[in-house]
C-alpha cells in the first residue's frame, strides 16, 4: 500500500484551543458543531448566520487578514472562492491548519466524517475526490460502533 500521497491522521486535543470557522452556511455550521463538540473554542465569522450554534463566537461581518490571529486551525467554508484561497493562504503564511472546503489543494488538513460512539473515535477522508465514498463508509463505521454496545 502507497500511503506517499496520503494524509497522515493525526488525532489532536482540541480542547481550549482556538477555532476559526468562516462562513454559514450547511458546512460551516456542522464543522463548526463538531469542533465544539471537542472541546474548540469556535469563533464563525459570516456576514449572515441564521442559527448561531450555542458555545459559538459569531462575529457578523466578512473575513479580513488577521481574522486568524491567535488560531490553532481555521476553515474556509464560505461560498465565496476567493475569499477561501485569501484565508487558507493566510493560514498557511501564519502556520496554522486548515481546512478549505471547496480546495483540498489548498488545505493543510482534511476535515474528517466524524464516528464516534462507545468510547471510540474515527475519521474517514477520501484524498480529496472520494467524498460519497468516504461518507458512506464512515455511515458503516458508526453502525459498527453502535452495535458494539
Amino acid at each position: 500500500m502507497n500511503l506517499e500521497n496520503g494524509r497522515f491522521p493525526l488525532f489532536i486535543d482540541l480542547h481550549k484551543r482556538r477555532a476559526v470557522v468562516v462562513g454559514a452556511g450547511k458546512v460551516a455550521l456542522r464543522r463548526a458543531e463538531i469542533l465544539l463538540g471537542f472541546g474548540a473554542e469556535v469563533t464563525m465569522i459570516a456576514p449572515v448566520c441564521e442559527a448561531v450554534p450555542n458555545g459559538v463566537q459569531y462575529i457578523q461581518r466578512s473575513y479580513i487578514k488577521g481574522d486568524l490571529s491567535k488560531a490553532f486551525l481555521a476553515v474556509a467554508a464560505t461560498n465565496d472562492r476567493s475569499v477561501n484561497r485569501q484565508i487558507g493562504e493566510d493560514a498557511i503564511q501564519s502556520g496554522i491548519f486548515v481546512s478549505v472546503a471547496d480546495c483540498a489543494e489548498e488545505s493543510s488538513f482534511y476535515f474528517p466524517a466524524i464516528c464516534a460512539d462507545n468510547g471510540l473515535i474515527a475519521g474517514v477522508v477520501s484524498q480529496g475526490k472520494e467524498h460519497r465514498k468516504a461518507a458512506q463508509v464512515a455511515q458503516e463505521i458508526r453502525k459498527v460502533l453502535e452495535d458494539k454496545k
